[in-house]
């Protein structure tokens, strides 16, 4: 947290003004393309000309900005936007063919039912959520599949095993329950190596239920430290320890913002990959500024959730120096005519999509730390008052104030002969 009163103001007002940004692009979005358009990443700069979206797991992001904004600002405008492009995703309760129904629930319904929402209709579409999600749980393994094939588990589930806690711990599900744990334990012992980065995926024989080995689709290699996939672990161990206490994935979110801090350069800007090469077309100069938003996020639940407040402290900190540097530096207001909130993101770099450019992940998470910052900038700090000692402890005699001489009435020290 900034020290002094003037730094904490420079910082809130720097995030402010990104805050505010980020609302009038989004207003403009609204105003640009039609209502049953739900933007991924931009090509030159540009919305609407992202084709390539595979299972569409980023289509809560966009309203979830709105029910934000709403938060934030008590505008029912941004709550009924919200609602408009939420409820199009309901159906998708039911969707199997995807690892992704925490994306797209928790950005959004779940929001709604904090900002009072129905819940006769929110919480039946949050729980069935996380039963869909469950039944992509492999028995030979243990762990929950990701879209791609059964033998298949990535980094990324991590961000979405909360929907089945959420309805586990809803309904008092155990079987829910031990799904969502026994995924949570599967991964930290298959892609979360000891010094705390991580694989973007792990492969399984289908037959005997062992790992066979770390691989990546979008990182540098099958060993390398993808640097969004180490930001998705970090997040979702964290709100996987927020939502049952359970000490080892604290433990874990620990291990990966560690890792974070110690390979993140000074001004809090991830590199893609932190293995990449110093140079050639996957040069580890090419920024993430996705998975330095979404780590942000993650940073500031941590500092909240653990006992130690040093380290706390460390990671508030360098949360705030990230995103301060992302709202400086990495602002759509930087390059002409760009639609994004935030430059410099990276959806798929192998295959040319989305490179250093706004990606809807990136816009969320980015909004949602500048949001969780503005929050605990904005409690200001108390000193307290303290009273004075009481008097009981004296007699009567010795309760009547009385000052000692002052200086020009003692005498003076005698001088050395």
């Amino acid at each position: 947290m900034p020290g002094t009163m003037h730094e904490r103001e420079a910082v809130r007002a720097t995030l402010d003004d990104a805050f505010d940004f980020a609302q009038g692009q989004v207003r403009t979005l609204l105003e640009k393309y039609p209502p049953d358009y739900y933007p991924m990443y931009t090509v030159d700069g540009k919305f609407g000309q992202d084709r390539k979206r595979w299972t569409h797991w980023c289509d809560g992001f966009y309203p979830g900005m709105m029910f934000i904004f709403s938060r934030a600002t008590g505008d029912d405008w941004w709550l009924d936007k919200g609602i408009s492009y939420a409820t199009p995703l309901e159906e998708r309760q039911y969707d199997r063919a995807v690892h992704d129904l925490g994306f797209l629930f928790f950005s959004t319904y779940l929001r709604w039912l904090e900002l009072g929402g129905p819940a006769e209709r929110i919480r039946p579409v949050l729980i069935q959520a996380g039963r869909t999600m469950a039944m992509r749980f492999m028995e030979k393994g243990q762990y929950l599949r990701s879209f791609v094939e059964p033998a298949s588990l990535f980094i990324d589930i991590m961000m979405n095993v909360g929907t089945i806690f959420h309805a586990g711990l809803e309904t008092d599900d155990k079987h829910l329950l031990d799904i969502a744990h026994r995924h949570c334990q599967t991964t930290r012992r298959t892609i979360v190596r000891g010094d705390g980065s991580t694989s973007h995926e792990a492969i399984f024989d289908l037959e005997r239920g062992e790992c066979l080995r770390q691989t990546t689709h979008q990182g540098y290699r099958g060993d390398s430290c993808w640097s969004r996939g180490l930001a998705w672990s970090l997040y979702g161990f964290t709100r996987s320890h927020e939502q049952t206490g359970q000490a080892e994935y604290l433990e874990t979110a620990m291990l990966n913002a560690e890792y974070y801090l110690e390979h993140t350069p000074a001004d809090g800007v991830t590199p893609w990959d932190y293995d990449a090469p110093a140079s050639g077309p996957l040069a580890r100069t090419q920024v993430d500024t996705s998975a330095c938003a979404i780590a942000a996020s993650g940073l500031l639940d941590l500092a909240e959730l653990i006992p130690d407040r040093t380290r706390a402290r460390a990671y508030r900190d360098f949360a705030l120096t990230s995103l301060v540097t992302l709202s400086q530096k990495y602002l759509g207001r930087h390059t002409a005519g760009f639609e994004g909130i935030l430059n410099g993101g990276v959806y798929h770099i192998h295959k040319n999509l989305g490179v250093h450019e706004a990606v809807m992940f990136g816009e969320y998470f980015f909004v949602e730390a500048l949001d969780k910052a503005l929050t605990a900038l904005r409690v200001e700090p108390s000193p307290g008052i303290v009273t004075p000692y009481a008097e009981d402890s004296l007699p009567a005699t010795a309760r009547k104030w009385k000052d000692g001489p002052t200086e020009e009435d003692l005498p003076a020290p005698e001088t050395e002969r």
